[in-house]
């Protein structure tokens, strides 16, 4: 049997093939030797010879239905579609004869006749295949008369912001349906009716927008004519030049080329050789990058002395003396170690390596940290600690060789929806996947997917479960036990084997701590234990507990007894929620550890980067976000540098952080808006977006890829030029020509990254670390002969319950997550017509708990806690089971976080957000909180009318 690959052929519509059997055939009298499988089409196309076609593309499988790719194969009848037909040996094939040539010319005078005469005023004009395939096949004249029935007069459907549906212009080649179900797979597309009545239509006749089409674009991709065209390309034309980029949302990666006219973008198109993406994309970065010219942009810096006086513009020279300054003044005052810095999960390697090196060499302080911290902290402890690598095993390609899926406290239709469409690929083609969440997600039943298991957890019992699985494997004889005995510390293997072989770790014995039946949990896990190549995914389900790192090591645990990691389809896979979320911990954001995951205490690694960068460097650890919080209480941390954080929405116990940074002296933001935290601000630096950045990002399957500047940046100045300029007024020089000379740095004293350069990733498309001397092109998979560490290590993992418990007074648990349209604190989502399909954060709560409350459908609910109190709308489902609620926190208005607690992860301060115990009532009014928010709001959208009133006089 042939298996088939991941990568498909280029422009032949048929998945490429990997055989040993070769096959030789003579194509126009050249011969051609091919594998295998290979289709007609293709084997013509590795012998340069391109054959006309409108319903086969390289990012499809084969349909055969256009008619244009007809071919004449010697000694067989009739003239068969070449993207269908596979070759065979001693095939003679003729692709261009009298006969092919009338037949082609004949089949697109049909598809011309019932098509518009308006190619000159197409917003496709120059850009359409059928423009190009009339050409190909010589088509001048159209014989048939073009007022019988067709689907001229059909309505355009405008619904969607994005883009435009025209039937008129429409060929019923089925692309779009097909890129719906294939590539996207949501099922969204259908034809309707028959003849001239056939028609494309989304869900059960509906709009565009009220259907279940998710806007990904992949129908716009795949439509050779201009019946589904984005709405920029109508507004501006035709890009004249594009630029490869990298997508700067979630922790997938994608790769885009910005086509462009002049510095105007025209739209974004996933490119094709993307090696996180494959040419796919969502709604977001297809989409939704508007925000990095929405009129809120502050594009100049301000200051002011007091958080209640009003921002004054100055000069950039001006601000950044300003804020030299003040740390100088705050620190000759209360200590070196009164400041400290946060750096960006939104900002390049280039830029994050920039601001700790500042808060070390600069502030002298080893007071950094990053919102790695609130989010996959646990991950980088979990994973250092058992198998000696702080990131995932695998490439996103691997799913395609995964047999067994376990997805863990992760959704990724919502949050990672390219690597979801190609997991859900993967189970259409028999997959098994194993769900474990509070939620049955989109992926416990999409269309013609559904979970084997879904295992509802209740929240904070993550490390219950996953025991109570490594019990079932332990003692029914599922353990890979040559796989452990030749790469585990057998030591700590049988220690971990009787722990979890105990009784009390048995799923009917934990069946009351978690919720899940034990007949399901023993099912699951035999599945995954036996199911061939087992793979598992987890998100910030897992690791947002007070017990996220036990459960990431938890997870590595099951992945070496069962011997799934260190090869393709299986590992154990964080799925990252921010872009470069991986980049900041591997550039030493985190306050005990230097670049590389090389603690500060180690005396040879600290005396490198002092030799390097000639200053001391300090030998212990400074301070942690919530540790910085705490001391700027106490009086004793008085300053921050802030880029590209906003720390006040996304932080847990809103009302603390905002108390926090009230008792600080000096707070310095540098981003593009004026979001939550700007409003404890002192010195205001305008930020870049990414269309505005130089640089690299580092995504969830350690893969580097260049962000390259495709317009200047809007406010003068990149973001390291920034940094940089701060350091200098602070006396410590930092001189660099461009962000290349960054990365040579960086190379130069992190191990891992010690073979990554700008030219290498232009040649290559990207670099998955480690690239080195060992790995000159990088690393796909990790592990393959022997763990990081050496021998890899099974941990103990007891079930500590946490301390946001149901109780009589919160007899609820409140979980969060995120939803497709939104991205993380809403910053650039919310400036994008991306709000028509999520204007607001809602409650989910189920119908039992809804009952019980008097809540209905569209109530306002108070959801307090211990911490706070917020008010959401409810909506009533069963998508969250009884005693669990659920939010998003994608509105600031929402406050969500002024809920969440200070619970946090035992090993690393990780925020418990996904474990908030409160009680829910119905009410008519905001809550006190959002009061308070709204005339504080008041005052920055003010500001904001002054300056657009200014900048028009």
């Amino acid at each position: 049997m042939l298996e088939t690959v991941v990568k498909r052929d280029r422009d032949m519509g048929t998945p490429a093939r990997t055989s040993t059997e070769m096959v030789s055939l003579t194509i126009d009298g050249t011969l051609v030797e091919v594998p295998a499988g290979t289709s007609v089409m293709r084997a013509a196309a590795e012998a340069g010879i391109n054959i006309p076609k409108l319903c086969a593309t390289d990012s499809l499988e084969a349909f055969g239905s256009c008619r244009l790719c007809l071919v004449q194969i010697e000694n067989r009848r009739g003239y068969p579609a070449s993207c269908t037909t596979p070759v065979e040996a001693g095939m003679v094939v003729w692709t261009e004869t009298p006969k092919l040539h009338e037949l082609r010319r004949n089949v697109m005078e049909l598809y011309i006749s019932d098509h518009p005469l308006d190619c000159l005023t197409c917003p496709s004009n120059g850009d359409c295949e059928l423009q190009d395939m009339a050409g190909v096949v010589g088509l001048r004249n159209v014989r048939y008369g073009r007022d019988g029935a067709n689907h001229h007069h059909d309505p355009v459907d405008e619904s969607n912001p994005y883009f435009t549906y025209d039937p008129s212009t429409c060929i019923m080649c089925s692309r779009c349906i097909r890129a719906c179900d294939e590539t996207q797979g949501t099922f969204a597309l259908t034809i309707a009716g028959m003849g001239f009545g056939s028609r494309v239509v989304a869900g059960q006749n509906d709009s565009f927008l009220e259907s279940d089409c998710v806007s990904c674009g992949a129908c716009v991709q795949a439509c050779p004519t201009s019946a589904l065209t984005e709405k920029s390309i109508i507004d501006m034309g035709q890009a004249e030049h594009s630029i490869l980029t990298t997508c700067a949302y979630c922790g997938v990666g994608c790769t885009f080329k910005a086509e462009m006219k002049g510095d105007q973008v025209v739209r974004m198109v996933p490119w094709k050789d993307g090696q996180a993406n494959r040419g796919h994309s969502c709604v977001k970065g297809r989409f939704a990058w508007s925000y990095a010219t929405h009129a809120d942009r502050i594009l100049k810096p301000m200051i002011r002395s007091k958080i209640t006086d009003p921002w004054r513009e100055v000069s950039w020279e001006e601000a950044i003396g300003y804020a030299a300054s003040e740390i100088k003044r705050i620190q000759a005052k209360y200590g070196r170690d009164s400041v400290g810095g946060i750096t960006s999960s939104r900002c390049t390697n280039e830029e994050t390596w920039l601001v700790q090196k500042l808060v070390r060499a600069a502030f002298g302080t080893n007071n950094v940290d990053t919102c790695g911290r609130v989010c996959h902290s646990p991950t980088g402890y979990g994973l250092k600690t058992t198998i000696g690598e702080s990131a995932g095993t695998q490439a996103f390609d691997s799913v395609m060789f995964t047999d067994v899926v376990i997805l863990l406290g992760a959704n990724p239709s919502a949050a990672h929806p390219v690597f979801a469409s190609r997991l859900k690929r993967r189970l259409r083609e028999g997959a098994k996947l194993i769900v474990i969440d509070p939620r049955a997600t989109e992926l416990v039943n999409a269309p013609h997917v559904k979970a084997d298991y879904h295992l509802p957890v209740r929240p904070g019992t993550n490390a219950a479960i996953l025991t109570a699985l490594a019990h079932v494997i332990a003692t029914e004889g599922l353990i890979d036990e040559a796989f452990v005995a030749a790469r585990c510390e057998l030591k700590a293997f049988e220690e971990w084997r009787d722990f979890v072989s105990l009784p009390e770790n048995s799923p009917e014995a934990t069946q009351s701590i978690t919720g899940v039946r034990a007949e399901d949990v023993r099912g699951a896990a035999r599945l995954y234990a036996t199911g061939g190549n087992g793979s598992i995914y987890y998100g910030l389900g897992v690791t947002e507990h007070s017990q996220g790192s036990t459960a990431v090591m938890a997870i590595a645990n099951l992945a070496m007894a069962t011997g799934n990691i260190g090869r393709e389809g299986v590992g154990v896979n964080p799925l990252r929620g921010q872009n470069n979320v991986q980049g900041s911990c591997d550039m030493g954001s985190f306050p005990h550890e230097l670049p590389g995951y090389r603690h500060v205490s180690n005396d040879a690694v600290r005396h490198e980067f002092e030799q390097d960068w000639g200053v001391s460097i300090q030998s212990e650890p400074g301070l942690r976000i919530p540790n910085m919080f705490d001391a700027a209480i106490d009086g004793t941390f008085k300053a921050l540098y802030c880029q590209g954080e906003d720390i006040v929405q996304s932080d847990p116990n809103t009302q603390h952080v905002a108390h926090a940074l009230e008792s600080m002296e000096c707070i310095i933001i540098q981003d593009m808006f004026l979001n939550e935290t700007a409003k404890y601000a002192h010195v205001f630096l305008p930020g870049s977006s990414f269309l505005e950045k130089d640089g690299t990002f580092t995504n969830g399957e350690r893969r580097v890829g260049r962000v390259r500047t495709v317009m200047a940046p809007k406010g003068g100045m990149a973001d390291w030029e920034v940094t940089c300029a701060l350091s200098n007024a602070l006396g410590y020089p930092m001189h660099y020509g461009h962000p290349s000379e960054i990365m040579e740095e960086i190379a130069r004293l992190t191990p891992t990254f010690a073979g990554v350069t700008f030219k290498k990733i232009d040649e290559l498309g990207s670099l998955q670390w480690p690239c080195n001397a060992d790995a000159p092109d990088g690393t796909p998979v990790m592990h393959v002969d022997e763990f990081v560490r050496g021998k890899g290590k099974f941990m103990i993992t007891k079930y500590v319950p946490s301390d946001e418990r149901s109780t009589r007074k919160f007899p609820l648990l409140l979980t969060t997550g995120r939803i497709l349209s939104q991205y993380n604190a809403g910053t650039q989502t919310r400036r994008t017509p991306n709000v028509l399909w999520h204007a607001e954060d809602v409650l989910e709560i189920h119908p039992a708990d809804a009952e019980d409350r008097g809540i209905k459908e569209g109530d306002w609910v108070a959801i307090q806690s211990r911490a706070g109190e917020t008010v959401l709308r409810a909506t009533i489902t069963e998508r969250v089971q009884p005693g669990v609620v659920y939010t998003t926190f994608h509105f600031p208005e929402s406050g969500a976080n002024v809920v969440t607690t200070d619970s946090t992860d035992w090993a690393t301060d990780c925020p418990e957000y996904k474990v908030t115990a409160v009680q829910a009532r119905k009410v008519t009014q905001a809550s006190d909180w959002q009061a308070g928010w709204s005339r504080f709001s008041g005052e920055q959208e003010q500001l904001l009318q002054e300056r657009e009133r200014a900048a028009s006089e």
